[in-house]
């Protein structure tokens, strides 16, 4: 019986030990290392994997590594404007005539008299 006693103060007084070497060696320089070479880490990764999402974006639709071609529809400034004019001379019943596409005009609502 007074071995076990002693054994486990010995392994509490050992605990003890260990606790207070872990809390003495706390060093907030080492913290802010560890952190900077973290950030290290992270920042490098992220812009690594921009620059490959970059590129498989360059190979895939401008090169066209997997075959294919650009329609006419897209690429064909004259058809774009054409349709652009169709779009906006489609009549409206209701309400005051509004833009189709209003992304690319930047404003929502066409006013066609200024009204008092």
């Amino acid at each position: 019986m007074k071995g076990r006693r002693s054994s486990r103060r010995r392994r509490r007084e050992e605990r003890k030990e260990k606790k207070q070497v872990l809390t003495s060696s706390f060093d907030w320089n080492d913290i802010e290392s560890r952190l900077n070479m973290t950030a290290k880490y992270i920042v490098s990764a992220v812009l690594g994997s921009f620059a490959i999402s970059y590129s498989f974006d360059y190979l895939m639709a401008d090169k066209k590594i997997f075959g294919g071609t650009t329609p006419k529809t897209v690429s064909n400034k004259e058809w774009w404007e054409e349709t652009d004019k169709k779009f906006q001379a489609w009549p409206r019943t209701a309400g005051p005539p509004v833009v189709m596409n209003p992304i690319s005009r930047q404003n929502f609502i066409v006013k066609s008299n200024v009204e008092a």
